[in-house]
C-alpha cells in the first residue's frame, strides 16, 4: 500500500508512525514504572495510603519527573548542537 503512495506522503506516513511507536513506548515505560513504584511503596492494600506509603510514592514520582526533565534538557541541547 505504501507503494501508492509519492515520496512525500511515505515520509509523512513513516514520520507519523515513528511518533506513534514513541508515543506506545512511552506510554509502557510509565506503566512499568507505575508498577514498580506500587510494588516499591505501597505494603498493604487497603482503603487509604499511610503516611510511608505515601511519602514513597511522592518521592518516586518526583524522581521520575527530575529524570524525565533532564532527558528532555538533554535532547534539546543535543538537538540545539547539531
Amino acid at each position: 500500500m505504501a507503494q501508492n503512495f509519492d515520496e512525500a506522503a511515505q515520509r509523512e506516513l513513516s514520520k507519523f508512525l515513528e511518533a506513534e511507536q514513541a508515543k506506545a513506548r512511552l506510554q509502557q515505560s510509565i506503566h512499568t514504572f507505575c508498577d514498580l513504584a506500587f510494588d516499591k511503596c505501597v505494603t498493604k492494600i487497603g482503603s487509604k495510603l499511610d503516611r510511608s506509603e505515601e511519602a514513597c510514592l511522592a518521592n518516586t514520582v518526583d524522581r521520575f519527573l527530575d529524570t524525565s526533565l533532564f532527558i528532555v534538557r538533554r535532547l534539546e541541547e543535543t538537538k540545539g548542537s547539531m
